[in-house]
């Protein structure tokens, strides 16, 4: 296998750090991006400034109707997601099976690059709301990945890396300055405005703010509210 790894990349600030990552450790870079029907899709745009800043060996965006099956409030244009504050079980923006249909599509593409690396960036904060970011998740598609491909079964592994796994919002960010993450360029909103403000109310933004704060640093993007 070669020295390439694919990186789901969003346009968020974790999957941005998630491409920093990848790329200090020496890998080709293959991000791999979807337009999957989401209200946020200024973060393709993110994406695409993201990529600009590394040298990236391609960068691919899939289309995916993930809105034709409904359930979350990111792929339905009539419900909000919520901005009322952290609440019990799996959130409206919960999207069905996302990390397991992008991380197949991920490693469907890594198997035809021969690249034994898939980053995602899961992390620490989001196990409580979505089931597809806890690291049980990582592991069981990690072995799914090795069953289930030519490559893993020819003994040439992959791996499912979630370097920001363990790590909160506020030591993702450090991690991110430290690699040289331009955090202006991206975008973590679920509802941002016709202008592409960030709503700084919606869970992503109370989530990125705290980092911020936490962190001691300012956030360089602009809200339209705080």
């Amino acid at each position: 296998m070669s020295r390439r790894a694919v990186v789901l990349l969003s346009g968020g600030m974790d999957s941005a750090v998630c491409l920093h990552a990848a790329h200090a450790e020496g890998f080709e870079l293959y991000p791999l991006s979807f337009r999957y029907g989401q209200r946020h899709h200024l973060e393709l745009q993110a994406a695409q400034a993201i990529v600009a800043t590394l040298p990236v060996a391609r960068w691919l965006i899939l289309d995916l109707p993930l809105d034709q099956i409904g359930g979350s409030s990111l792929t339905d244009p009539d419900s909000i997601p919520s901005k009322t504050g952290p609440v019990s079980g799996i959130p409206s923006t919960y999207v069905p099976a996302r990390n397991t249909i992008f991380l197949s599509l991920a490693l469907g593409w890594a198997e035809t690059l021969q690249a034994a690396h898939i980053f995602i960036g899961v992390n620490a904060v989001d196990y409580s709301g979505y089931p597809d970011c806890r690291p049980a998740f990582v592991e069981a598609f990690t072995t799914l990945a090795n069953l289930a491909t030519r490559e893993g079964v020819s003994n040439h592994p992959f791996a499912i890396r979630a370097p920001l796994q363990h790590l909160s919002k506020a030591e993702i960010i450090r991690l991110g300055l430290g690699l040289g993450v331009d955090f202006s360029l991206t975008r973590s909103c679920y509802d941002p405005t016709p202008h592409g403000l960030a709503c700084g109310a919606c869970d992503a933004c109370r989530l990125r703010l705290a980092g911020f704060q936490a962190a001691g640093v300012p956030d360089p993007i602009r809200y339209a509210r705080s």
